[in-house]
């Protein structure tokens, strides 16, 4: 614990020495004034457990002192213990308790008095001390205990709420897979082949294999969030042509933006290659340009690629609503989903994961956008060739050697 401060006040050097000698201690430092304006400058700048003070002192005397300390709120619980050598018939001691005192001792001291006397006010001091300690640690606990059970709280809701999301957005896929199985079945029973020529085949292939890929996609997407929040979904770098890779995922797109009656644009502004995990850089990219076609009210979006001597930067850009700022800080979160009626919405993982997988490249996923001027998500990555640090890598991580690549 640290010292206690006791503050002795008396316009005389001789009985401030003497009575500091009484008073001190290994565990105490004495503090000394000379007067009531040095006592005042001390009470404000420290904080004490008693204050020994000399009731005639030229200027302010000690009953004028302690008025002040009781009218001050630092100082108002200080105990004031009164020293004067004036006789007993001038009744000091009553005026020194109406004053505020908690004692009155008259000159010559008596030395045992004193020191048991101080000895009492510290101990008392200290008491209080640890009974606030306790006090702040208690409120502190209960803070912390409440933080958990809000989190606790809040993780109940959204396991329901995911659960809800999961089977909803399930149930859209598998509903549409059962109803194709039970017209091809009561085709079959009605003997109607012609319902399965060839050009009807195709289409039939192609809507279940759209239907199948969402629901992989789903599932793709809650094991990446379970290997993420585990520290156990690792990264493979390779050399990546982001022109080359970019080309790809917009020429893969640019089918389903003509479907969304829009345009998908590229702009290579500067050819980049360099060490990254390459699947999971397309997984980044495409999350971002079909959330950009999903949201961007079927205006043009923009892809561009950037570079520097640092880094390369790759910016998807859309001409949508935008994101309200209220909502900005926590489109990254899990299960965040964008409020447009029109849309699937889907779980709200992919800027998560996506995030996530940015920064285990140790880069960062940011975004810039304004209501009424759209949205620029920025996926900025480093360029210096290095191991890539596996997702999750602030917790307890166990990738195996095997699963992460160094470029050469």
């Amino acid at each position: 614990m640290e010292p206690t401060n006791v503050l002795l006040v008396d316009d005389l050097p001789e009985n401030l020495r003497a009575l500091g000698a009484l008073v001190r201690a290994d565990d105490r430092v004495i503090y000394q004034a000379r007067n009531g304006e040095e006592a005042l400058a001390l009470l404000l700048e420290h904080e004490f457990a008693l204050a020994i003070v000399d009731v005639q002192m030229p200027g302010m005397d000690g009953f004028e002192l302690a008025e002040l300390m009781r009218g001050t709120g630092k100082t108002r619980h200080i105990p004031i213990v009164f020293v004067s050598a004036a006789g007993k018939e001038l009744n000091y001691a009553f005026k020194g308790y109406e004053a505020g005192a908690v004692d009155f001792l008259y000159k010559p001291l008596d030395a045992d008095a004193v020191k048991s006397k101080v000895n009492v006010f510290v101990d008392l001091y200290k008491q209080k001390q640890e009974v606030r300690q306790t006090v702040a640690q208690r409120d502190a606990t209960v803070q912390e205990l409440n933080a958990v059970q809000q989190e606790l709280e809040r993780a109940l809701e959204m396991r329901d709420q995911f659960m809800s999301m999961v089977a909803h957005e399930l149930r859209t896929p598998l509903n549409t897979l059962y109803l194709e199985a039970q017209m091809r079945k009561l085709q079959l029973e009605r003997g109607n082949m012609d319902h399965f020529a060839p050009q009807q085949l195709e289409r039939m292939v192609a809507r279940d294999m759209r239907q199948i890929h969402a629901m992989v996609r789903l599932i793709d997407d809650m094991l990446d969030v379970s290997r993420i929040r585990s520290g156990k979904l690792s990264i493979r770098p390779g050399r990546v042509d982001l022109e080359a890779l970019l080309q790809r995922i917009v020429g893969d797109l640019t089918h389903q933006a003509t479907d969304m009656h829009t345009e998908l644009r590229l702009s290579i502004v500067q050819r980049v290659a360099g060490c990254w995990d390459e699947f999971r850089l397309e997984q980044v990219i495409v999350n971002l340009i079909t959330n950009a076609l999903r949201y961007g009210d079927s205006k043009p979006v923009e892809v561009r690629l950037h570079a520097d001597s640092q880094n390369a930067r790759i910016e998807v850009s859309d001409q949508g609503p935008g994101i309200p700022e209220e909502v900005l800080p926590k489109i990254f979160e899990p299960f965040e989903r964008g409020k447009m009626d029109t849309v699937s919405a889907g779980l709200g993982l992919g800027l998560y994961i996506s995030r996530q997988l940015a920064e285990a490249h140790g880069g960062t996923l940011a975004v810039r956008s304004k209501p009424g001027e759209g949205s620029t998500f920025i996926l900025t990555l480093p360029r210096p060739e290095q191991e890539m640090s596996p997702v999750g890598s602030g917790r307890n991580v166990d990738i195996s050697k095997e699963n992460v690549h160094i470029c050469s």
